[in-house]
Order: structure tokens, then C-alpha cells, then sequence
């Protein structure tokens, strides 16, 4: 819209430049002459100061002795001689002046006779001709409302991204790599009778390079791409996705070997039947048509759909069976060794210094995605460019970990003493109860300065990444979770709003060990609440209850029994090893932070005998 409206001021500017252009030069005198009166020239052709007269049609130029000028109009119709004749103009008189009749040239005639009508006939034809235009730019846009708004991506040069650029997924990098194989050399297999998946369905939570890997697959075969997301298909009128949709593929058999990749799919793939808005809802009729497109009765030789979701839970069955989306590729969260693998692939355009440890970084990101990865990377080279640094070191890479995961420093958040004093000992009794117990991890880093919403924080991280947790886990996690709460209260004799979010998390860990884990001593191994969808509520998911009002007393009783025990052990811990509290506090209130290194040695110097929860 923008260039369009500069394009027809730059042509209405041209079109008046050119008009002035044409009028200047039909105005070529740049003399100014003096314009008189009939009864003036006669009395100086009587008084003899006249030398010349030029005749040229009704306007008369006249030449004085001094050779000045001067123009006098007079009628068209009437001659010169008839007119100074009536005013008594003398022949002698009239003999001593040069009389010459000049004719208007071939572009002057042009221009005084057929000008004045040119131009506003060229003008209305072109204002005509213009709106015409307007029209059926009107009408081609609204031929073109139901054709596919999907992008066509070739890859090019550095900008073609292939495996080599997708660090970790091992597992579904050799999923996708049988359709490359299948979209280059696809005999290989039509000769076996295998038939290649119609569509790959890439499930994982959001910024774990489900996108990134479906480009490396156009990368890797070399093939067009199409790029397109599942909202863009919805419109308002009925019909106009299930439109594109025809249309989208159409471009790609014409196109064919390619690869069409609709990214965030439960956007229109969500499941049929739901209620909401009728067997003719706009999304229900889009998603009837892909499903035709991808396994109706016209196959698709050679065109491969690639989607992506983060909420697989909601798609339709009938999208999800053989023939359509063949094969489901979930992306987990990196381990170590893939984030470790990311980190080096984000650090090649970077400048690092010779000291920074990518293992270590690797080993302080558990449960980052592959974008927050390379966020934390971005943020690290801004922090370098505000230090005026030339190169990324260790520091700036560990404190943009801290920024990822709680926000940035609040440095204008200056608390009291009183305040700072609070903060050190509940932070010092998370730390201390998470170093003595035994099923906690490891504290990396104790801070009291404020970082988003929080006032300080006890950095506890795993010495592997885990898949199964234990329950003795999860009683040590709430125990440490408690123990800033206890600390505060054991201190102070009294306890503040600063451990709201730990109390918050310590309930759904609680919970969650009863109602989704069968952890509980006194209920039964069973899951207690369904998940349900409810989005006309405004909700994604919505819990319905599947026990009485009993088993729900039960389970409150279970919650309080295990949010006790954790209290208990954390005052036990905390009464027990006040020394190490004592000197991690002095330490925070001194310097505010500490590391590892610092810590371990602190809690060793101050070393009690190993306790134990029971």
C-alpha cells in the first residue's frame, strides 16, 4: 500500500512537471514588453518615433526609434491599414514605418491551436485510465482471496540450512532423512514397492528446532519449499481455507519433488466434532480438505507434508492415521551433550575468549531449549558489546544463563538492611538444607541481588539430566522448596510474602505426587483427575474430577501430611547446621553472591556430620 502510494505521487508529480515543461516553452519570451493602447501607437506613428511594425495575427509588436518595444491587440477580423485609415493616420506618416506581416511558425501554431484542447483531454483519459486501473487491481485481489498465501523458499548458497546446521535430534534426523533420500533418488524405493510417508508430523515443545529441522530437509534434498502456518488458512467466509488449501497444493504438484511444511497445525487440525460452530465450521471444512489432499483419490506423487505442533493432544484422529501423517517425529529437549552440541554451533560466528567452557554452560542449562540456547548466546555478545569487550568470556556467558532463566538484575531494586538480612537467610536455607540433603542437587550459586520477580536466588543444578525421578527426590526438592520459609521463621520468629512462589510450587509438586504419580502411603496407585479440553471457556485445559468428595478431603489430608514432613525436616537441618548458615549469610550480606567453589569450600570449613532425611 505504501509503494503503491509513493509510486502514483512520484507519476502525478512527473505529469505536472511536464505540463509546466510545455507551457514554459510556449512562453519562451523572457523580455517584458510594455503593452499600449491603439490611440497611443497612432500618435507615435504621427509624432514618427515607430521604425517597425510586426504583424502577427491580432497583436501588433511595435519597434520605437530607440528600439524599445512595446504590443498593441487589435481585432483579428480587421486590417492594419482600414484601422490606422479610421484614425487618421496619414499615408506620409505611415510610409516612414516598416510594416511586416510575420506567420506563426509550425510548432507555435501546434501549440496556440491545439494545446488548449490537448491537454485536458489527455488528462481526463488518463485520470480514466487510472481508475480503471484501481478496479481491477480491486478485482484481481479479490480473485486472488482464496489462492494459498504460502511462501516458496529456495535455498540458496549460505542461506541453505542442512543437518550440519541441526545440532542434537540424532534420533529424528534419521527419520527425515529417509524422505531426502526419497525425495533424490525416489526409484530406490517405487522399485520394492514401498511407498514413502505421505506426511511427518514434528511434535515438541516450543523452540526445539521443529521448524529449523523441516528447512534442513528442503536443504538437504535441495527441493522448492513451501512455507505456510495453519492460521493462515482460516478466514472469516466459509470456504476460503478449504480454497487454499486446493490451491497450495496444486502450486506444489507443478512443482513437484518439494516439500510443503505448515507450521503450527493445531490451528486448523484440531479435532472434529467438538461443538464449536457446527458440521460447517470455517476450520472443520479446511481441515476436510487437507485430509482429502493428502490421501484422497488424486495422490500427490512426490509432495511430502511436513507439520508442526507443540499440542499434538488436540489433532484430529483421522490426520493422524497411516496415509496421511505416516510417521510422528517427537523432538525432546536437548540433553547434555546436545546442548553442548548447540552452544558450539551458535558460539562459530562469535568471538570467544580462550577461557570459556561450553561444557560447563552445557551442564548449567538443564531443560533449555535450542532457542533458548542461542538466546542465551545473543545475550551474552550484547552484554560483551555494554562491557566494551572485544571477545565473549565466562562470565558474560554464565550470567546470561541467570538472565534466560530469571530475568535480568534489578540493580535500582535496593532493599534495606533489615530486608537484605532477610533475603540472605532465606536463600542461606535453601542452600544449606539442598547441600546436606542427599537426593537434592547441587547448589552452583547464591545470590541475594534481584533478578525479575525474585529478591535473591539459590541456584541448584542436576549433575546429569534425568528422566525418572524418585519419591525420595521429590521430598528433598519440597524440603529444600520449605526451607526458606523455615529459615526466615526459625531466625525472625516470623515469616514474610517472599516465600509465596515456593509455597506455590511446593503445593504442585504435592500434588502432583498423589493425583498424577501414585506416590501417595494412603491412596490408591491411580490418577485422580481428567484433562480435559475446554476452549469455549476460554481455558486449553480444564480438569474434571473422577472421585467423591471424600477421596478429595483425602487427598488435601495427603497434600498437608507431605507439605509437613518437609517442614519438619528443613527445621531439623536448619537447627542443626546454623553454623554453615551463619557464615553463608555474613558471606551474602558481604558480597552479595556466591559460586560454587566459594560455596562448597564455605560449607566445608564449617563441616558437620552428613545428615540424612528420614
Amino acid at each position: 500500500m505504501k509503494n503503491a502510494l509513493v509510486k502514483n505521487l512520484i507519476i502525478f508529480v512527473l505529469v505536472i512537471f511536464f505540463i509546466a515543461s510545455i507551457f514554459s516553452l510556449y512562453n519562451v519570451s523572457t523580455e517584458k514588453t510594455v503593452v499600449i493602447g491603439i490611440d497611443k501607437m497612432v500618435a507615435e506613428i504621427q509624432a514618427g518615433q515607430l521604425k517597425k511594425i510586426d504583424i502577427k495575427g491580432d497583436i501588433l509588436e511595435l519597434t520605437l526609434q530607440d528600439d524599445s518595444k512595446q504590443e498593441v491587440y487589435k481585432e483579428t477580423a480587421e486590417p492594419l491599414s482600414t484601422l490606422l485609415a479610421n484614425l487618421g493616420v496619414k499615408n506620409e506618416d505611415l510610409k516612414k514605418v516598416a510594416i511586416e506581416v510575420k506567420a506563426e511558425t509550425g510548432w507555435q501554431f501546434w501549440m496556440s491551436t491545439i494545446l488548449p484542447f490537448l491537454i485536458p483531454f489527455v488528462l481526463i483519459v488518463g485520470f480514466i485510465w487510472y481508475m480503471m486501473r484501481q478496479v481491477q487491481g480491486a478485482n484481481s485481489r479479490a480473485m486472488s482471496f482464496g489462492q494459498s498465501q504460502a511462501r516458496q523458499v529456495q535455498q540458496k548458497g549460505k542461506q541453505r540450512i542442512t543437518f550440519k546446521d541441526v545440532a542434537g535430534v540424532k534420533e529424528a534426523k534419521e527419520e527425515l532423512g529417509e524422505v531426502v533420500e526419497f525425495l533424490k533418488n525416489p526409484k530406490k524405493f517405487t522399485s520394492l514397492g514401498a511407498k514413502i510417508p505421505k506426511g511427518v508430523l514434528l511434535m515438541g515443545s516450543p523452540g526445539t528446532g521443529k521448524t529449523l529441522l523441516a528447512k534442513a530437509v528442503a536443504g538437504e534434498a535441495d527441493v522448492p519449499f513451501f512455507l505456510i502456518s495453519g492460521s493462515e488458512f482460516v478466514e472469516m467466509f466459509v470456504g476460503v481455507g478449504a480454497s487454499r488449501v486446493r490451491d497450495l497444493f496444486k502450486r506444489a504438484k507443478k512443482q513437484a519433488p518439494c516439500i510443503i511444511f505448515i507450521d503450527e497445525i493445531d490451528a486448523v487440525g484440531r479435532q472434529r466434532g467438538s461443538g464449536l460452530g457446527g458440521s460447517h465450521d470455517e476450520r472443520e471444512q479446511t481441515l476436510n480438505q487437507i485430509l482429502v489432499e493428502m490421501d484422497g483419490f488424486d495422490p500427490n506423487a512426490n509432495v511430502i507434508v511436513i507439520a508442526a505442533t507443540n499440542r499434538p493432544d488436540v489433532l484430529d484422529p483421522a490426520l493422524l492415521r497411516p496415509g496421511r501423517f505416516d510417521r510422528q517425529v517427537i523432538i525432546e529437549l536437548p540433553d547434555i551433550n546436545d546442548r553442548e552440541e548447540i552452544l558450539k554451533v551458535h558460539a562459530v560466528h562469535k568471538p570467544l575468549d580462550t577461557g570459556v567452557n561450553i561444557r560447563e554452560i552445557a551442564e548449567r542449562t538443564p531443560g533449555f531449549s535450542g532457542a533458548d540456547l542461542a538466546n542465551l548466546f545473543n545475550e551474552a555478545a550484547i552484554l560483551t558489546a555494554r562491557r566494551n569487550k572485544k571477545k565473549v568470556g565466562q562470565e558474560e556467558l554464565q550470567q546470561s544463563v541467570e538472565k534466560v532463566l530469571l530475568g535480568p538484575e534489578r540493580k535500582s531494586h535496593m532493599l534495606s538492611v533489615k530486608e537484605k538480612k532477610i533475603t540472605a537467610v532465606h536463600e542461606a536455607g535453601h542452600a544449606v538444607v539442598a547441600h546436606v540433603l542427599p537426593n537434592a542437587d547441587p547448589v552452583h550459586k547464591v545470590s541475594i541481588i534481584s533478578r525479575g520477580h525474585a529478591a535473591g536466588y539459590t541456584l541448584k543444578l542436576p549433575i546429569e539430566d534425568k528422566h525418572l525421578y524418585k519419591k525420595s527426590e521429590y521430598v528433598d526438592d519440597l524440603a529444600v522448596l520449605l526451607a526458606g520459609h523455615v529459615a526466615e521463621k526459625i531466625y525472625f520468629g516470623e515469616v514474610t510474602t517472599g516465600a509465596s512462589s515456593d509455597l506455590t510450587e511446593a503445593t504442585k509438586i504435592a500434588r502432583r505426587l498423589i493425583t498424577q504419580y501414585g506416590m501417595s502411603e494412603k491412596l490408591a496407585p491411580r490418577i485422580y483427575g481428567e484433562k480435559e479440553e475446554m476452549v469455549f471457556l476460554g481455558r486449553d485445559i480444564n480438569e474434571k474430577r473422577n472421585y467423591s468428595e471424600k477421596v478429595a478431603e483425602e487427598i488435601d489430608q495427603e497434600i498437608d501430611e507431605f507439605i509437613s514432613r518437609a517442614v519438619t525436616t528443613a527445621t531439623r537441618l536448619i537447627n542443626e547446621n546454623k553454623n554453615k548458615v551463619d557464615a553463608l549469610v555474613a558471606v551474602l550480606m558481604d558480597k552479595e553472591t556466591i559460586e560454587k567453589d566459594d560455596f562448597e569450600k564455605l560449607m566445608k570449613d564449617n563441616q558437620t556430620s552428613k545428615q540424612t532425611n528420614n
